[in-house]
């Protein structure tokens, strides 16, 4: 414990060798006072409790206010000027660096993750950092983290969930994804009532690719409920997905916030069910154990802060 205790006492509190500074440069209490906008006891007392740790004394007291002591304040002036200095120099280096932030960012996601989550959050980034080039890698989730694994890309957002990876870091929920089932014109009865899986499966399906996040997490939910639902077609995009859906070529199972404006519009219909589909999310991947620039963790930061 006294060890403990002693080590603390002997470490370094910048703040009491600032006042002492300032009291040198300004030779006075009162202008030091005014100086760091505290008042002058405070000042007074900072410059007594760095001499008591110090074991000497700092200043001559006289009628012409504070001066240097030739065996104390004399001797460690020059140092504390210069180290304070070079505090100054590093706060301004990185006030410098996060206006100036350089680089490439490449930030891997789906189509659909980079229109409906990361556009907005991009142009923000673009606006504060402008010397910051984005590269935009668009591509299926199990496909991203193989480029993120190959060093292709910077970071990943991916749908959840997702296998564990020992040499990736997951970071989320960063969106929440409710799926649901939608239907066009042609089937918009089933939006009228709530209908049971048994019901759903005589109908096609219009899903999205074997391969997708989406697909695999439908097709887990259906075999723990004990039903088999399979795809008519499938496709590469939501977008595609939405418009066949709403020709009427079979009902889609789709995030309900990838499909707001259709459904508000009345082009596509939201079909209840019961039970109704598990929630997904969005994640971030980032490799392990790799250094993150400066311009990667300023674009980050807007993740990790609204988390």
């Amino acid at each position: 414990m006294l060890k403990d205790r002693g080590r603390y006492e002997s470490m370094v509190n910048l703040d009491l060798y600032r006042v002492f500074y300032t009291v040198a440069k300004c030779g006075s209490l009162t202008r030091a006072a005014e100086e760091l906008y505290i008042s002058q006891p405070a000042v007074s007392q900072s410059v007594k409790q760095l001499e008591n740790q110090l074991g000497v004394t700092l200043f001559n007291r006289t009628h012409r206010g504070m001066e240097l002591s030739q065996q104390g304040g004399k001797l460690i002036f020059a140092e504390v000027e210069r180290a304070l200095s070079l505090l100054n120099e590093a706060q301004n280096r990185i006030a410098q660096m996060k206006i100036k932030a350089t680089g490439t960012i490449r930030i891997g996601a789906s189509d659909t993750i980079f229109e409906y989550f990361l556009a907005d959050k991009i142009v923000r980034f673009h606006e504060r950092f402008p010397a910051v080039k984005i590269e935009l890698m668009a591509d299926f989730t199990p496909d991203t983290i193989e480029k993120l694994k190959a060093n292709r890309c910077d970071v990943a957002f991916v749908n959840l969930p997702v296998e564990v990876d020992e040499e990736l870091e997951l970071e989320g929920n960063f969106m929440r994804l409710n799926d649901i089932f939608i239907v066009g014109e042609k089937y918009k009865k089933l939006g009228e009532e709530e209908v049971s899986f048994s019901k759903l499966k005589k109908y096609p399906f219009v899903l999205m690719d074997k391969n997708t996040v989406s697909h695999r997490s439908f097709e887990a939910f259906t075999r723990t409920i004990g039903v088999d639902i399979h795809s008519s077609i499938e496709v590469g995009s939501w977008d595609l997905m939405k418009r066949l859906v709403a020709s009427g070529m079979g009902i889609g199972v789709i995030p309900r916030e990838y499909a707001m404006a259709e459904l508000e519009n009345g082009t596509l219909f939201e079909v209840k069910t019961d039970p109704v589909l598990p929630a997904r999310s969005i994640g971030m991947l980032l490799p392990k154990d790799k250094p993150v620039s400066y311009a990667l963790h300023s674009f980050l930061s807007d993740f990790r802060e609204g988390n």
